[in-house]
């Protein structure tokens, strides 16, 4: 009797066990609050296109110097994400992301008592471009890298377009406050959207899966967390001395300075005045820079997808060609009323706006294995680079030619040459350990 009764409830134990409900991975959670910072804190992106006209009607001051106080911006906004991603080793994610959004509260905050050409400089372009930087790709990066083996492409394709949604939902707000009460309330706005972020990072954002007792999504083993790296800034500059040595860093380096330049540099700072030199309302250029806000969240994530399943460079060599054969078309598009052939132009800059993103950072892994990050931020510096130079000599162009044409042609001849930049690109596959 005993005999029967003890093998029927070994049988019975398992079947009566209620199975285990399966439960979110915490790195989603994290993916979802670095998503949510990177919107609060994309305001700031939003603003720099539509101070051009304003600032040049209410001080005098010429588009050339405006645009170098960007250009200023979006110079360290590249520069600093290198150290940045250091920091982040150093310090911990949700400290230095933290306090970028706390200098740039700061910076945008101040512009409403400036006067002088110089203080633009030193309060959107140093201190924004200073904070902005720290809330670079770089922190997409380097959460993707911590809290992922598995669907870093569609993570690191997400995060990018938080970007485009911040702009989708700050741009039309912010060029309806500029052409209602001014271009100062929306400086005020930007530096309240910053400060409203600060508590979302502080207290749910995690440095490292290792703080919750958790594996990166999708590993097969637990990993540690690393202890703090000293030398933030001697690590960051050793890291690139590395990297400058290596031929894909130049290529990667020169792509991403002509994606900057065709995107932040140029669509991103001249487009507002460029429609409004065709006496477009500058509500209707902002909410066409909108709409390219909303297909750069569909772009990007397909881009995400499309680098988890087919080669980055070729992918690379694609978005680049497309872009510019836009921009040759935009030109002759420019009109005081939106019409569909400019809506198309939109629709389909939008999808490839940050696209390269992705199988930028895909190649960045692949090359250069735990210091892709890194590495990453100094290309991103290059990308900034580029679009500091397009955002003052565009400027400068439209103060000497009258026009803007000679920026569309250029930057498209620009983006052929990334093209076939990306494709001479060594493929060397990362010693990344297989995931079974």
């Amino acid at each position: 009797m005993t005999q029967t009764t003890e093998p029927a409830a070994a049988v019975e134990s398992p079947e009566s066990t209620p199975p285990k409900r399966t439960r979110i991975h915490r790195a989603w959670f994290v993916a979802a609050v670095t998503f949510v910072t990177i919107i609060g804190a994309a305001a700031f992106r939003s603003l720099p296109g539509l101070l051009i006209d304003p600032l040049h009607q209410e001080f005098g001051w010429s588009r050339g110097t405006i645009g170098a106080a960007v250009s200023v911006n979006l110079a360290l906004y590249g520069l600093t994400a290198p150290f940045a991603a250091a920091l982040m080793d150093r310090f911990g994610i949700r400290r230095v992301v933290a306090v970028a959004l706390t200098v740039i509260a700061i910076g945008s905050g101040l512009t409403y008592w400036m006067t002088a050409a110089w203080q633009l400089m030193l309060c959107w372009g140093l201190l924004v471009g200073l904070g902005s930087g720290s809330m670079a790709l770089a922190f997409a990066a380097t959460v993707t890298n911590r809290w992922f083996t598995e669907r870093r492409g569609l993570v690191s394709g997400i995060l990018t377009a938080a970007s485009a949604s911040g702009q989708l939902i700050f741009l039309p707000l912010l060029s309806w406050i500029v052409e209602t009460y001014q271009w100062r309330p929306a400086a005020v706005t930007v530096a309240l959207a910053a400060l409203a972020v600060v508590p979302f990072v502080w207290l749910l954002l995690r440095d490292h899966p290792a703080d919750v007792g958790q594996k990166p999504y999708g590993a097969t083993e637990f990993v540690p967390k690393p202890a703090p790296v000293p030398g933030a800034a001697r690590r960051a500059v050793t890291v690139l001395f590395s990297a400058v040595r290596t031929g894909p860093f130049w290529l990667l380096a020169g792509t991403f300075a002509i994606c900057g330049a065709s995107t932040n540099g140029l669509i991103q700072t001249h487009f507002v005045p460029a429609a409004h030199d065709a006496h477009m309302p500058v509500t209707a250029a902002a909410s066409l820079l909108a709409v390219i806000g909303v297909f750069d969240v569909v772009g990007t994530v397909a881009s995400g997808w499309f680098t988890d399943r087919f080669e980055p460079r070729r992918l690379l060599a694609v978005y680049y060609a497309l872009r510019g054969m836009s921009l040759l078309f935009l030109p002759v598009l420019l009109a005081p009323t939106v019409h569909p052939p400019m809506i198309f132009f939109i629709v389909f800059y939008g999808l490839d706006w940050v696209a390269t993103v992705p199988p930028t950072l895909a190649l960045c892994r692949e090359q250069y294995g735990d210091d892709s990050a890194i590495v990453f931020g100094w290309v991103l510096a290059s990308h900034q680079v580029g679009a500091a130079l397009v955002a003052f000599l565009g400027g400068v162009a439209r103060d000497t030619f009258g026009s803007y044409d000679v920026v569309w042609y250029a930057s498209g001849a620009l983006c052929a040459a990334a093209a076939l930049m990306a494709l001479v690109i060594r493929r060397r596959p990362a010693p990344v350990p297989a995931v079974s």
